[in-house]
């Protein structure tokens, strides 16, 4: 009987032991999208404030007469950037390069390269510059995807 007891005790000591520990488990974050829509959350998370948009931006983006303006952004410090163009397919191969300096939209989430001629805008996403199109809208069809410049 005593031996019973003892063991009870123990059993009832470990299981108390164990409720006031730490648990190692994490819980799952359940987050609701619609908070990410919310004018409160856009008006203060953007392309301007959220993302690390420094950097080189590279890619192929179509032309009517050539096979493609293979294009080259820098976005640096001091909303500074460097632009490089060439047009592929033609017997010149000459890099046209430009520099200037950049501003957002009230949105924070596009950028107008100000010493270009339009289309100059880009819209910014994370390790991505989406070129718009003359009225800064993105670009929608069959070559939607192509008018994108990926981050190196």
């Amino acid at each position: 009987m005593f031996k019973n007891l003892k063991i009870a005790l123990s059993l009832s000591f470990l299981v108390s032991l164990a409720s006031c520990q730490k648990s190692n488990q994490s819980d799952d974050l359940v987050v609701d999208d619609e908070v990410f829509e919310t004018e409160e959350f856009l008006d203060h998370h953007n392309a301007l404030n959220s993302l690390d948009y420094f950097g080189i931006y590279k890619g192929v983006l179509p032309c009517a007469d050539c096979e493609g303006i293979q294009t080259t952004v820098e976005l640096g410090s001091g909303n500074s950037y460097t632009k490089k163009v060439i047009y592929l397919g033609k017997d010149d191969q000459e890099v046209f390069e430009s520099a200037g300096t950049f501003t957002w939209n009230d949105a924070g989430n596009t950028i107008t390269l100000n010493e270009e001629e339009e289309p100059n805008q880009y819209f910014v996403g994370e390790n991505v510059l989406f070129h718009l199109d003359l009225e800064g809208n993105k670009i929608e069809g069959d070559l939607a995807e192509k008018y994108q410049l990926n981050k190196e």
